[in-house]
């Protein structure tokens, strides 16, 4: 799991940048690009292990052990799960019946995503490795939602990808997102690309599907409601890319209030 850096530094170096107008353009430093930049999202991962145990917990308060013997999906997202218990027998749970569940990641899941993070450039230099491509288990929360916001909402599992800093906003794997593109010459490494370019996203009772294109459409509605915040990170000054470090920094500026 990622750990969250602090943001007292980029708070207290931004309020010289800060505009009288909330729409104006702010001039971040090196060093704050370069904490925004980065990413604080856990890796999203679907390949589960039915060697180890998987722990259900469902909406009664019971807690389901045993290995996952198959995971049911639609566009990505879990809707039913069946458990084998110690003494052989299967058991099929509905999303509906679930609170959340802990999942043991599976070996060739892990080594796909360090595979894929030493093929980017961009993670080179990079110190969280195991921190963002080897955890041990991936955290899943029942989710009322529609899918790509065309379906009727409808409850499924997903992967919680900001456990640390998700007490106001809650970002989820899309795990059918597409990527930003990049370019590779002669076998080398790739640069570029690699942006996750959608993720489900709830605020209070609320979830939508947020897509990079549409990113400025819901800006308000995600961090609107704190003009200190808006003030700092008016929506012309930041990119798709910084998500993860607004969605940390509008929980740390709000819970300081």
């Amino acid at each position: 799991m990622k750990k969250i850096l602090f943001f007292g530094l980029i708070a207290a170096t931004s309020l010289g940048t800060i505009q009288a107008n909330a729409q104006d353009k702010v001039k971040f430093t090196k060093e704050q690009l370069k904490m925004m930049n980065d990413d604080l999202f856990i890796e999203m991962f679907t390949g589960v292990s039915s060697k180890k145990t998987s722990t259900v917990i469902l909406k009664d308060g019971r807690k389901v052990e045993g290995s996952a013997t198959d995971i049911n999906r639609k566009k990505g997202q879990i809707y039913s799960i069946d458990i084998k218990d110690a003494s052989g027998k299967k058991t099929e749970y509905k999303a509906e019946e679930i609170a959340e569940m802990y999942l043991p990641i599976s070996g060739m899941a892990k080594a796909s995503k360090v595979n894929s993070y030493f093929g980017n450039s961009k993670n080179w230099g990079r110190k969280s490795l195991n921190k963002t491509t080897n955890p041990d288990e991936v955290y899943v929360k029942n989710v009322k939602a529609s899918l790509k916001n065309k379906k009727d909402e409808k409850e499924f599992l997903m992967q919680l990808i900001n456990p640390d800093f998700s007490s106001l906003i809650e970002v989820y794997a899309d795990p059918n997102a597409s990527e930003t593109s990049s370019f590779s010459v002669g076998g080398s490494p790739s640069f570029g690309g690699g942006v996750t370019k959608s993720y489900y996203v709830k605020k209070g009772d609320e979830v939508i599907w947020l897509k990079k294109g549409e990113f400025e459409d819901h800006y308000a509605f995600l961090f609107g409601d704190n003009e200190e915040f808006m003030k700092n990170f008016p929506y012309k000054s930041i990119k798709w890319e910084h998500l993860s470090y607004l969605v940390a920094e509008y929980t740390n500026i709000v819970s300081g209030q």
